[in-house]
Formats: C-alpha cells, sequence, structure tokens
C-alpha cells in the first residue's frame, strides 16, 4: 500500500468509526476495506490511536464490546453535556446492584438474583432488559423452565470493557471499597447507640 493510500485508508477508518452505530469488529473493518490485510487494519488502528491521544482532539479510538470506536475524551464531557441540555442517565442503586449479581453470576436466574438481593426484582430487571443492558440468554433445565439471564454488548459499552474479563475481581473491589464499608459500620454502630439510649 502507498503513501497515498494509506493516508486514504486511515481517512476512510476515522469515518467508518465515526459514523458506526456500535463498535467495529477487525473482521468487520477488514471487510469494509476491502484489500486491507489483518496486520494493515491494526497498524491503521495504531496510527488513528496515535494521532487520537494528542491533547488538543477531542476523541478517542477505543477498544470496547469487542471492537473499535471513536469515543469524546472524558475532559469533553462539560461541553457536551451543555450540547445535549441533560445529564445521561444513570442508574439507580438497585438497578447497579442487581446488575453487579447478573455480571458476576451470569447465566443466572430472577429467583437466584431475588436471593441474593433479599429483594424483589421484577421492576428493576424489567428496566435493564429495556435498556438492553442485560439480555435473555435462555431457560434453565429445571422445573418451570426460569428465564436465564445475562449481560449484553451493550453493558461492555456502557462500562467501556472490551469484554468480560474487565470486570473486577472481588479482591478488587473490596480493596477500592473498605471506607465504605467501614462507613457502614460506623453508621450501624451510631444507630445502636442511639437505639440503646
Amino acid at each position: 500500500m502507498d503513501t497515498k493510500a494509506d493516508l486514504s485508508s486511515l481517512g476512510v477508518l476515522e469515518a467508518l468509526l465515526f459514523v458506526s452505530e456500535e463498535p467495529l469488529s477487525l473482521e468487520r473493518i477488514e471487510e469494509l476495506l476491502d484489500g486491507c490485510s489483518r496486520a494493515e487494519v491494526n497498524r491503521l488502528l495504531a496510527d488513528l490511536q496515535e494521532r487520537c491521544r494528542d491533547r488538543d482532539r477531542g476523541v478517542v479510538v477505543t477498544e470496547v464490546a469487542g471492537g473499535y470506536r471513536l469515543t469524546t475524551k472524558p475532559e469533553a464531557a462539560p461541553w457536551i453535556q451543555r450540547l445535549r441540555g441533560s445529564k445521561p442517565a444513570r442508574l439507580s442503586r438497585a438497578a447497579l446492584e442487581t446488575l453487579a449479581i447478573i455480571a458476576y453470576k451470569q447465566p443466572i436466574t430472577k429467583p437466584e438474583v431475588e436471593v441474593i438481593r433479599g429483594v424483589m426484582v421484577d421492576g428493576v430487571l424489567k428496566t435493564l432488559v429495556e435498556r438492553d443492558l442485560v439480555r435473555i440468554l435462555g431457560r434453565k433445565a429445571e422445573v418451570g423452565r426460569p428465564i436465564l439471564y445475562g449481560t449484553s454488548r451493550s453493558f461492555l459499552e456502557y462500562f467501556g470493557f472490551k469484554d468480560l474479563s474487565e470486570l473486577p475481581t472481588l479482591k478488587e473491589i473490596e480493596t477500592l471499597t473498605p471506607n465504605v464499608v467501614e462507613k457502614e459500620a460506623s453508621h450501624e454502630d451510631v444507630d445502636q447507640t442511639e437505639k440503646t439510649e
């Protein structure tokens, strides 16, 4: 491939990543850039990633959900919020807890999630499915054939994971949140003291 073709292919790749509604896999990029080998696609991606590292650029090439996409740099968030006129929709604590259980225990049934959470999850689960963060994987081979749930590709995109192996381990979570556990324990101590007084 000559320099002129490289620049052209690089520009085409950037345009494809810009307009694609979902991450593009290496295979899909190869298909779209007919004539480019896997090695050439990898080189083009590396070149584009390097160019986007320039501190004046507002976008980066991100590997997420088994593919690549252009995403905005976190530093641009205030201006993007101003453009959109609202903050991005956030997940409730109940939704995050349910989603975490599904992510770590998948495939899992609704009753199994409810046993772990200790509350019913009908509404939360419905919301997670509607937002395409959770998907139906099939049915469990037991009495009643309950539906099995797992995370979706949109889940990976939402949290910026390449795949499920990037989920933090439970040990990593414990090291990141020891203060939260201590604070909750101290609040419980205060509550107990107030009740006895």
